[in-house]
């Protein structure tokens, strides 16, 4: 005759069981999920390199546009020379821009971080008394 402890032992083990199946479960939902959104993110990324791509050839087309526009009035070399020049002078000050841009963010010190830690670091040693 089965005693009480041997039910209590079964249902202990059989909810031990869902549980695993159940852990189980969750995780192949997981992972069906992140290889859903894996596959989103790879085709958004190959449509947004193919968008950059169609880009930079619109640009190169309106930039050879803008120098044949030139042509009509000034000699051909001397059309692509000026548009040469605007990208050559266009090109100098992004880089310049960006250099600037560098120089501000180096050195990669948190400067008002480490300030608030010094403050932090004396208040617990009593010395910054208000």
């Amino acid at each position: 005759m089965p005693t009480r402890a041997d039910g209590i032992a079964a249902d202990v083990h059989e909810i031990a069981e869902r549980t695993r199946a159940l852990a189980r479960l969750e995780l192949e939902l997981a992972s069906l999920e992140l290889r859903r959104k894996a596959a989103a993110l790879g085709g958004g990324v190959a449509l947004l390199a193919a968008g950059a791509v169609v880009g930079l050839f619109a640009v190169g087309f309106l930039l050879a546009t803008a120098a044949a526009g030139l042509a009509t009035a000034l000699p051909t070399w001397l059309a692509l020379l000026v548009v040469g020049g605007s990208l050559v002078l266009t090109a100098a000050v992004a880089a310049l821009l960006g250099a600037s841009l560098l120089r501000r963010g180096t050195p990669p010190l948190l400067e008002q971080a480490l300030e608030e830690a010094r403050l932090t670091g004396e208040a617990l040693r009593g010395n910054g008394r208000a």
